[in-house]
């Protein structure tokens, strides 16, 4: 039997599974068939723990999207990992050890969980980009959506900003521009509309995932976007399906610090 967790950041939902005293061998079938939201426990990403191999590091977290493809990061399930770490611990930090970097998370006091993502990557070949383009102002066009903006947040994103994110036919474009020829690598898709100083109503299409209620990288890149057009400050608050993140891309380091609020939802036991 595999021991697992089920948790969610604002419906953003995980299977987590610990491998850190227990060896677990789960092969791309194995994670598509967990991830089946009719025939399996059903999530958005399966989380793997296992031991770091830096002496820095608490843990070694790799993300596998439903269709059995690896991301190098995930800003809620890092989130999610890492408040479970921190009780575990009985510390309000952590150190988490990813593909994409170290990242460090912390929870506050209202239990808010924090996680430093890094620095933004902004260079066409670091988002990676088929060419060299300008990332802020990607001659992308398909119905309403039109001028992308580029970003990896440790995965790639495709921003664009239109005036009503609720009228946009998702489902139908993002999986369009996720496979788009200027993304070798596919791409996440945003679409994002200003509703108020420093807020955004943000709706989210994951590579290899589909729609979400939300996502933390996405979040992420939206905000760069945001200010990079200057549409905002760096202290931004994103309305998604599921509720509220914030991120605020910092001045002094270029980090991006993305949080929000993670729950549990239950456990349970798969079988080998």
């Amino acid at each position: 039997m595999i021991a697992f967790t089920k948790m969610h950041g604002l419906g953003n939902d995980f299977v987590v599974i610990d491998r850190r005293t227990t060896p677990v061998d789960l092969d791309a079938d194995r994670i598509r068939a967990i991830a089946d939201r009719r025939w399996g426990v059903g999530c958005d990403q399966l989380i793997l723990i296992d031991q770091p191999d830096n002496e820095r590091a608490n843990a070694f977290l790799r993300f596998y999207n439903p269709d059995g493809g690896e991301s190098a990061a995930c800003g809620n399930g890092t989130r999610c990992v890492a408040a479970t770490l921190m009780a575990e611990l009985g510390q309000q930090t952590v150190m988490i050890q990813t593909a994409a970097g170290m990242l460090a998370a912390e929870v506050g006091a209202d239990g808010i969980v924090a996680v430093d993502m890094g620095p933004p990557q902004l260079r066409w070949a670091d988002i990676p980009l088929r060419e060299q383009a300008d990332t802020l102002s990607l001659p992308i066009e398909l119905g309403p959506l039109n001028t992308a903006t580029a970003v990896n947040m440790g995965n790639p994103h495709c921003v664009f900003f239109v005036d009503d994110a609720e009228a946009i036919d998702l489902p139908a474009l993002g999986p369009e521009i996720e496979h788009h020829p200027m993304f070798p690598e596919r791409t996440n898709v945003e679409v994002a509309t200003m509703t108020g100083p420093d807020r955004i109503r943000l709706r989210v299409w994951e590579r290899g995932t589909g729609i979400t209620q939300a996502c933390g990288t996405g979040a992420c890149a939206t905000a760069v976007a945001a200010h990079r057009r200057g549409l905002t400050g760096r202290n931004v608050q994103l309305d998604l399906d599921g509720g509220t993140l914030s991120v605020e891309w910092r001045e002094d380091d270029d980090h991006v610090v993305l949080a929000g609020p993670t729950a549990l939802s239950f456990a349970g036991k798969l079988a080998g």
